[in-house]
């Protein structure tokens, strides 16, 4: 393991352009619980609260579990050492982009400032009809479901639900980066999500070096990745930014 850290960091300081590929497994060590797996959420709360058609023909009833899940039980998640280590990757020039599947805003709260949300934001809601963006902070979440003080419509989180497309903004920027990515990590994401698994198999088909740091093996492990790190990213990031020195 430590001579595959001191391999990373030697590609990561040769590379002009590193991007970090995100999902789940980082924000696990912030007490985000993963949507999918053995303790996923979808094993307590029904998918349906969160698909597109039954949401603007139910709001008020998945907005009970709406709350619930990301305004009460995701309400006190802080980014973890994982998180900052790429925040300070990037301020030192040595990280171009974090691309994340996740929604939870931890890594711009741990101060990176690219960051490309393939799947939107939960600490912002928006209007349907008016297109008002609100953040969250300013909702009073003991009143449900949130309307729209100009039109009265309930407030939808501005994240991707089953059956609505990625964000074009996003989508495209998140693809630019890794067609110029020479090293890509992955990073807490099992691969099994498209169209965002197809991220990292643009960078590889690009020549980018593919960097996955999870526990276990996943989808990438024997398809794209070069160097595999097997431990939790709040344990190997910070050894690969003691390698970057």
């Amino acid at each position: 393991m430590e001579l595959l850290i001191k391999e990373s960091g030697k590609l990561i300081k040769q590379s002009k352009f590193t991007i970090a590929f995100t999902g789940a497994g980082i924000s696990v060590e912030s007490g985000v619980p993963p949507f999918r797996g053995a303790h996923g959420l979808w094993n307590k709360y029904d998918p349906q609260v969160l698909d597109l058609r039954y949401f603007y023909n139910n709001g008020a009833e998945c907005w009970k579990y709406i709350r619930e899940i990301f305004y009460e039980f995701f309400a006190d998640a802080r980014p973890n050492k994982a998180h900052e280590v790429l925040a300070e990757m990037e301020q030192n020039g040595l990280l171009q982009a974090v691309i994340t599947q996740n929604i939870d805003n931890l890594h711009f709260e741990a101060g990176s400032r690219v960051v490309h949300e393939f799947h939107g934001n939960s600490k912002k809601l928006k209007c349907p009809k008016c297109d008002h963006v609100y953040e969250a902070a300013e909702i009073n979440f003991e009143v449900i479901p949130p309307l729209c003080v100009d039109d009265g419509e309930i407030l939808k989180p501005d994240f991707i639900f089953f059956g609505e497309g990625i964000p074009q903004d996003a989508y495209a920027n998140s693809f630019e980066a890794a067609e110029k990515a020479e090293v890509c990590l992955i990073i807490g994401s099992t691969g099994e999500v498209t169209p965002a698994s197809f991220v990292p198999r643009a960078a590889k088909q690009r020549g980018a070096t593919i960097i996955e740091i999870n526990p276990e093996e996943t989808i990438f492990t024997h398809q794209i990745t070069d160097i595999h790190l097997k431990g939790k990213a709040s344990e190997v990031l910070p050894k690969i930014s003691e390698a970057l020195i």
